[in-house]
């Protein structure tokens, strides 16, 4: 009897420091900032693969090179190979890896839509400053990455008209998801 007592007794005060503390958890941690409704602006996109959402703007592999060496290459790898060390994952190769023992992820290999690079690009990247590229250096980024993915040419002009176009290597490697309602987007 002793013992099960002792052990409500310990409930019993967890639970009560449990209750006590849930005040002082919610305080402010004195650290970040509320992003502005024009940092939120910066981001705020929803890039379908029909490329409804995608900002005006545009850029070619050209340009899109010394950004890319300027803003990426450090986590990227200067050939987009990938810096593991830096946290940053390889960008090109792989193409055909999926579903194989040697399943190798990058954009080249595994993504089906072009605009979810310009989306993911824009909402994410820098990693150290998203949000801080403008939408023509994101297109030329994006197809500077494409282009040394062999996905586009050298001349092709990416924008918000021609980046929904471009035809993924793995574009059939997805279910489409048939809910009515993912279609109800902007």
């Amino acid at each position: 009897m002793l013992i099960h007592w002792s052990k409500t007794v310990i409930l019993a005060g967890s639970l009560v420091a449990f209750i006590a503390a849930a005040p002082a958890s919610a305080q402010k941690f004195n650290f970040g900032t509320t992003p502005s409704a024009e940092e939120i602006a910066k981001i705020d996109i929803d890039a379908m693969p029909d490329g409804r959402g995608l900002p005006p703007g545009s850029g070619t592999p050209a340009m899109g090179k010394n950004i890319y060496a300027n803003s990426c290459a450090a986590c990227h790898g200067v050939n987009l190979e990938g810096v593991s060390a830096a946290g940053g994952a390889a960008l090109v190769g792989g193409r055909g890896s999926i579903g194989t023992p040697k399943t190798k992820k990058t954009v080249e290999s595994y993504w089906p839509y072009a605009s979810t690079l310009f989306d993911y690009v824009r909402r994410a990247m820098p990693f150290d400053k998203p949000g801080s590229l403008s939408n023509d250096e994101i297109y030329a980024v994006s197809a500077y990455i494409l282009n040394k993915g062999k996905i586009i040419g050298d001349k092709d002009v990416m924008n918000a008209k021609t980046l929904p176009k471009v035809d993924m290597p793995n574009k059939d490697g997805f279910i489409p998801d048939p809910r009515p309602d993912v279609f109800n987007y902007r």
